[in-house]
């Protein structure tokens, strides 16, 4: 008798704590996926010099924002992608480059490391706020903003160069 209390305990415990895992994640996550495909949530984040930067800093220019981390495998070679296609297009686009809750050091370091730096705009998210706006589950996740600031496409995971390029310029023959 006590071993099946034990058992139906248990399996309430468990129904309970998965329950409220799925629950807390509902919760918290605010954004509705019509919102996510809509448009750019606004930020506002310091970047490598402490300055505030915000989404309407930037209003009335094309956009591709990327989520990375030093620990993701992939921002190795993608952050030099962006920088060489920040190169390429110049004005036409802005590409920032925001990191998934590191400290300064550490992204600045890595940055440093892909002689990167100076290529794009780095802003720093220590509560990972703009991630989860945007529905984030993979890395690295990169937005691409037409000038009105709609979101026209969103991709999870790695890019290269060309594919880069080639979502840019359907974003800037779209404006």
């Amino acid at each position: 008798m006590k071993k099946s209390l034990y058992i139906i305990l248990g399996i309430i415990a468990v129904v309970f704590l998965l329950s409220s895992g799925v629950a807390k994640r509902q919760a918290a996550n605010v954004v509705t996926e019509e919102d996510r495909l809509d448009k750019a949530p606004a930020f506002s984040l310091q970047n490598y010099e402490g300055e505030i930067v915000r989404l309407s800093d930037f209003e009335g220019q094309p956009l591709v924002i990327n989520s990375w981390a030093a620990w993701c495998p992939f921002c190795v070679e993608e952050l030099p992608a962006f920088a060489a296609a920040q190169k390429e297009f110049g004005d036409q686009v802005i590409i920032i480059a925001i990191d998934r809750a590191e400290p300064l050091e550490t992204a600045k370091k890595y940055t440093d490391e892909l002689d990167v730096t100076n290529d794009l705009v780095f802003l720093l998210d220590p509560d990972d706020s703009f991630y989860r706006s945007i529905g984030g589950f993979s890395m690295p996740e990169t937005i691409f903003v037409d000038a009105a600031g709609n979101i026209l496409q969103h991709k999870r995971g790695p890019m290269d160069l060309e594919e880069i390029r080639r979502r840019i310029l359907e974003l800037t023959t779209n404006d």
